[in-house]
């Protein structure tokens, strides 16, 4: 019989492509992974690795037991639903990951609504963004994860996930309000040679850049601000200019000027690993999602 955590270390493997990829994932040594893996092989029989000097790929036993691994999780996740569905009870600790800006649209009244109806009902919440919490959510580390997807960066959802959409959040652009006039007449072409503020990294960066190259020109990415609000206070300032989801804007400083952005919006969704949604927990915070 396989040993299921053995089998994840094998899926993050062909998808990481690298133990030490693999090991700092799953906060471990390299040499514990490989530990595992020879474990692994001598459970199935076949070799699953080919080991050439300091790199490893994956045979295609190997290949083809990752791929099916998502299987597996999933239909030990829906036994788990099962099981915990015939105490009829809805209490316990409900993980969940969430985006800087969604904690006031959306976490937040989540677990107010559901402390109101299963007040045995605990929680443990992480700040961060999806490129952080989904990996989270498949190391089950987390439950559920709020997040959020352009579709214009196509991003795809990785297997073994299921989503669910809560709506749209459009992009605004965010420039002191003198600069008003103009970007309400030419958008974001009347920026081209103001200085830029942007997220270190991450998809909301790459939606800014993405955006502006459409209106014909690359940004300026003057300033790095990892925080809404101080990025906020600097374009009030007259020290850039920016482009933020409208969640992210919801306590905008005086003398900010929004203008929406067109047809630039963001998916906001829900996420859970395939299998779990049925669990009674992750069930109740599914049906109270979709009725904020």
């Amino acid at each position: 019989m396989m040993d299921v955590r053995r089998l994840v270390l094998l899926r993050d493997l062909a998808e990481y492509q690298t133990v030490t990829a693999v090991a700092d994932v799953h906060h471990v040594t390299a040499s514990a992974v490989s530990q595992q893996l020879r474990a692994l092989e001598a459970e199935v029989g076949k070799p699953l690795l080919l080991r050439e000097g300091r790199t490893v790929r994956l045979t295609t036993a190997g290949q083809a037991l990752a791929r099916r691994c998502e299987d597996v999780l999933a239909a030990l996740e829906r036994a788990e639903a099962e099981v915990d569905q015939l105490a009829g009870t809805i209490d316990g600790e409900l993980a969940v990951g969430c985006f800087s800006s969604g904690f006031p649209a959306v976490a937040i009244p989540m677990a107010e609504t559901l402390l109101a109806r299963h007040p045995q009902l605990t929680f443990r919440f992480i700040e961060a963004e999806p490129e952080e919490t989904i990996p989270m959510l498949r190391q089950r580390r987390l439950d559920l994860v709020l997040a959020y997807r352009y579709r214009h960066l196509g991003t795809e959802l990785q297997p073994g996930l299921i989503s669910l959409p809560l709506g749209e959040d459009p992009f605004l652009i965010c420039v002191p309000e003198p600069l008003r006039e103009a970007v309400e007449a030419d958008g974001l072409a009347a920026l081209r040679d103001q200085p830029w503020v942007v997220f270190p990294c991450g998809s909301c960066r790459e939606a800014t850049v993405h955006a502006c190259r459409t209106a014909g020109f690359t940004p300026r990415l003057t300033h790095t601000c990892a925080s809404i609000q101080p990025a906020l206070d600097m374009v009030v300032a007259g020290l850039g200019v920016t482009m933020m989801p409208a969640m992210a804007t919801r306590t905008a400083p005086p003398g900010l000027a929004l203008v929406p952005a067109s047809e630039l919006h963001r998916k906001i969704e829900v996420v859970v690993r395939a299998g779990t949604e049925r669990q009674p927990v992750i069930e109740a915070a599914l049906r109270t999602l979709a009725d904020l």
